[in-house]
């Protein structure tokens, strides 16, 4: 068990990837949030629009895969690597959870230049939370339930 809850959640963990290993690598993801939609930019560059996967899992997980298909190598080829940084190949994923008020029925996406965009539409119906209300209440006396705010004693009264 992880002495830090928050970052064992996969939203805080490796972006798109499993770790250090060749397979992986760090791309970049932005999500603003506008009135009406959140929106989610991602980083795939060298990937195919169809070999990107978007799913929703349990309602509300946003789940994206993605494969980056290694070039046609044969051993024939007169060449050799002398370096080697950029990774042809490797399966990434990422997923987190989506606030509540998305409407997860009417996602759309779009992919250009190596940028897959996602946006998620904010559902309008749902009832944004109220903030607290805080009310002082005045405390009667014995014998003081005349219906008038003497008393000797005040509390806050917080209500969810």
């Amino acid at each position: 068990m992880s002495v830090f809850p928050l970052f064992s959640d996969p939203f805080f963990s490796e972006p798109f990837g499993f770790g250090s290993t060749p397979s992986s690598c760090s791309i970049s993801m932005d999500w603003k949030e506008t009135p009406e939609a959140h929106l989610f930019k991602f980083d795939l560059p060298g990937v195919a629009k169809e070999d990107v996967k978007l799913q929703v899992h349990d309602d509300r997980v946003l789940h994206i895969s993605a494969e980056r298909k290694d070039e046609d190598h044969s051993e024939k080829d007169d060449y050799k690597w002398h370096c080697r940084e950029r990774f042809d190949s490797g399966n990434f994923f990422r997923e987190f959870r989506l606030p509540e008020n998305a409407f997860v029925n009417e996602i759309k996406a779009s992919m250009s230049d190596g940028v897959l965009v996602v946006t998620v539409p904010k559902d309008q119906h749902k009832k944004k939370k109220k903030k607290p209300m805080h009310k002082a209440v005045e405390i009667a006396g014995e014998g003081e339930n005349d219906g008038s705010a003497k008393g000797i004693g005040r509390f806050v009264c917080f209500k969810a």
